[in-house]
């Protein structure tokens, strides 16, 4: 397996362990839950494209490679649009602020990581 920082490692497995138990939520039906259908998309499919976002940009060994850089941003986009900005109107956002705040400290994470290797000049 490829190199990576512990703070890279630990933000993505951060955003794996909250899609997982979001996904497993919609299954069980417990709530909160996210709904089953979302326009324009279903959201188990969507979940789980999520999740291999994340999973392939740590094999790839984000954020060394080019090919990790890229999961890496794919799996930063795709987890805003379940927990970006927009769940702070959200009319059940006080029961799932802990999700969506931990998504918002592992997506600064690894932001910060790829500006780091960005200006650190490693080719990758």
């Amino acid at each position: 397996m490829l190199l990576q920082s512990r703070a890279t490692f630990a933000a993505l497995l951060a955003l794996a362990v909250l899609q997982s138990v979001m996904l497993a939520s919609l299954f069980a039906g417990v709530a909160p839950h996210p709904p089953a259908e979302v326009v324009p998309f279903g959201m188990a499919p969507f979940l789980a494209a999520s999740l291999s976002a994340v999973l392939a940009a740590m094999v790839l060994g984000a954020p060394s490679t080019a090919a990790g850089r890229a999961m890496t941003t794919v799996a930063i986009l795709l987890a805003l649009v379940s927990f970006g900005p927009q769940k702070l109107l959200d009319p059940t956002f006080s029961r799932i602020y802990p999700a969506v705040f931990t998504a918002w400290i592992a997506i600064a994470t690894l932001v910060i990581q790829m500006v780091r290797e960005a200006r650190s000049g490693t080719p990758g």
